[in-house]
């Protein structure tokens, strides 16, 4: 017979966020109700599920830029889409918040037996892997490597899935694999151009970018940050070059390849003088 599973501890700001979290409901219910606000009594679940995204993405730009504030705030405002959701989702049918809220108590306590049930000596990957395995049981099985959500950006979708993947075991023993991987990857697209093949290459593109991410995964890093980050600075030093031409008396469009090149490799120099020697704000 087993025992049933263990509560938590009652979290110190218990009574605070539950306050809050009472505070926060009622606004909902008000400004989505008779005398709320029009816009708000017009939206549906639907509807506001592209805010959603948009929001999270709006968190994971502030996490990525590390601005704490920023965090704070954009949390707010996804944690308010997530009850306004939930309360319009009760009126359309389906559960109440309070039901949303229990329902992943619920299966946050099945998919921690290590936590709540027979306390088993699992490691960080050992978690993963019972947490995968739990979740294919539930949905009647199925891949093992899961359904990823149609809107997933591609890097991220390619993470959860190596992710899901390593945690039953197929992964690479160390980083000199990923490396030795993305070397052959971008080899089989210098071939496939070399031979003409374009339609080939392209798909060989794709696999390169498949092992990058691996790359991105083994090292413990958000691929999607990453590349986000590029862009960015990528936009910075264009602009940049762009302005030294200028300067210079360069015209963009009519300046050869070696010139945009000198003053590229001239905001790059600007820029890693700059985190180099950062002026003191005094």
């Amino acid at each position: 017979m087993t025992s049933p599973p263990r509560r938590s501890p009652p979290a110190p700001d218990r009574s605070e966020f539950a306050a809050a979290a009472a505070d926060l409901i009622d606004i909902v219910r008000h400004l989505s109700g008779p005398d709320g606000c029009p816009w708000d009594r017009e939206q549906t679940t639907r509807t506001l599920s592209p805010y959603l995204v948009e929001e999270a993405h709006e968190v994971t730009d502030a996490i990525a830029a590390q601005d704490g504030p920023a965090t704070t705030e954009e949390l707010g405002d996804l944690l308010f889409l997530v009850t306004f959701v939930a309360v319009r989702l009760e009126q359309e049918g389906g559960g109440t918040p309070a039901s949303v809220a229990r329902g992943s108590i619920a299966k946050m306590i099945e998919r921690h037996p290590h936590v709540f049930g027979d306390r088993d000596a699992l490691d960080a990957q050992g978690v993963l892997r019972e947490w995968e395995s739990r979740k294919a049981r539930e949905k009647g099985g199925g891949s093992l490597l899961g359904q990823s959500p149609a809107g997933l950006p591609a890097l991220l979708k390619a993470y959860r899935v190596q992710e899901k993947a390593a945690s039953v075991g197929f992964d690479w023993e160390n980083v000199q694999g990923v490396l030795a991987k993305l070397r052959e990857e971008t080899g089989e697209v210098e071939a496939a151009l070399a031979a003409g093949r374009e339609r080939e290459a392209s798909e060989e593109v794709g696999d390169l970018l498949f092992a990058a991410v691996n790359l991105a995964r083994f090292l413990k890093t958000d691929p999607e940050a990453g590349l986000r980050a590029a862009t960015d600075k990528f936009r910075r030093r264009f602009d940049r070059m762009v302005e030294l031409l200028r300067a210079g008396g360069g015209t963009l469009g009519e300046a050869s390849l070696e010139e945009l090149d000198r003053y590229w490799e001239a905001a790059k120099r600007e820029e890693r003088d700059k985190e180099a020697h950062p002026r003191d704000p005094r």
